[in-house]
């Protein structure tokens, strides 16, 4: 089973969002209505923009992944997210910490978009939302 979980302030990473979970056949939630237990999904889409000082949004979604990360061990992870400066380090610092929580990162890296994702990257969203329900 797939979860396609995220958080937006902009509507930016919720565009990724929407894409990923089209590609997996599956619904994409935000991440204060998800409700579910990650331990019954074997692949999950993450969605966060970086935020402040690049990094994962920290009222409500650092402590959802902090809470996870002791359970991702083994599970397909699709990383995603928008960003307005800086250079994706936020991205790589997650990508590290999912890593090395045990988890299998589809496509070996997460898929980032400078502000409004542009057609080229909704597609690839699509296309790794596809393997990641594979």
């Amino acid at each position: 089973m797939t979860a396609v979980i995220y958080w937006s302030a902009t509507g930016n990473t919720e565009a990724m969002a929407q894409a990923v979970a089209e590609g997996a056949g599956v619904t994409a939630v935000s991440v204060s209505d998800f409700n579910g237990n990650v331990d019954d999904y074997t692949a999950l889409g993450l969605g966060c923009p970086a935020m402040g000082d690049e990094v994962l949004e920290e009222d409500e979604f650092e402590p959802f992944f902090s809470g996870i990360e002791g359970s991702i061990a083994g599970k397909k992870l699709l990383l995603f997210g928008s960003y307005d400066w800086g250079d994706g380090e936020w991205m790589r610092k997650w990508e590290e910490r999912a890593r090395a929580a045990g988890a299998v990162l589809v496509n070996d890296a997460g898929i980032i978009a400078n502000l409004t994702p542009d057609e080229d990257i909704l597609s690839q969203c699509r296309e790794l939302g596809g393997k990641l329900a594979e």
